[in-house]
C-alpha cells in the first residue's frame, strides 16, 4: 500500500449501517486495500445519537463542530482538534446538540467486516 493523503470530499458518505440517525460515515482506507486498520470520515447532523456496542478499537478526530460521548463511566465532550478513544467493548451514546459535527476515524480491526457478517 502506497502513501495517500485524503479529504472529506474524497469519502462517499453513506448512513451509518444499522442507524436510523441523519449520520453518515465513509470509508477510504479499509479491508480492501489490504491495511490493518480502517480510516474514513463521519458526518453528524445536529440533534443525532448514536448508541452502539463497539465491536473494534475506535479512534475519532473532530474536525468541526462538537458531540458528546457517553458511557456508564460519564460523558466526555470533544470539539475541534480533540480525540475520542472508544475500546472494543464499550457501551457508548454518541451525540450531537445544536450544530452538526465531521470526525475522521480509524478503527481497528475493520468495522465494515464485522457489520457484513
Amino acid at each position: 500500500m502506497k502513501v495517500q493523503k485524503f479529504n472529506v470530499s474524497d469519502a462517499n458518505l453513506v448512513k451509518s449501517p444499522g442507524q436510523d440517525a441523519d449520520i453518515f460515515v465513509g470509508n477510504l482506507v479499509d479491508e480492501r486495500h489490504g491495511g490493518p486498520v480502517t480510516i474514513g470520515y463521519g458526518r453528524y447532523a445536529p440533534h443525532q445519537t448514536l448508541t452502539e456496542t463497539m465491536a473494534v478499537d475506535d479512534v475519532m478526530i473532530v474536525l468541526q463542530g462538537s458531540l458528546a460521548v457517553s458511557t456508564g463511566d460519564g460523558t466526555v465532550t470533544a470539539g475541534p482538534g480533540e480525540i475520542v478513544y472508544m475500546p472494543k467493548g464499550s457501551s457508548v451514546m454518541i451525540t450531537t446538540e445544536d450544530e452538526a459535527a465531521l470526525t475522521a476515524y480509524v478503527t481497528y480491526p475493520h468495522w465494515a467486516e464485522l457489520h457484513d457478517e
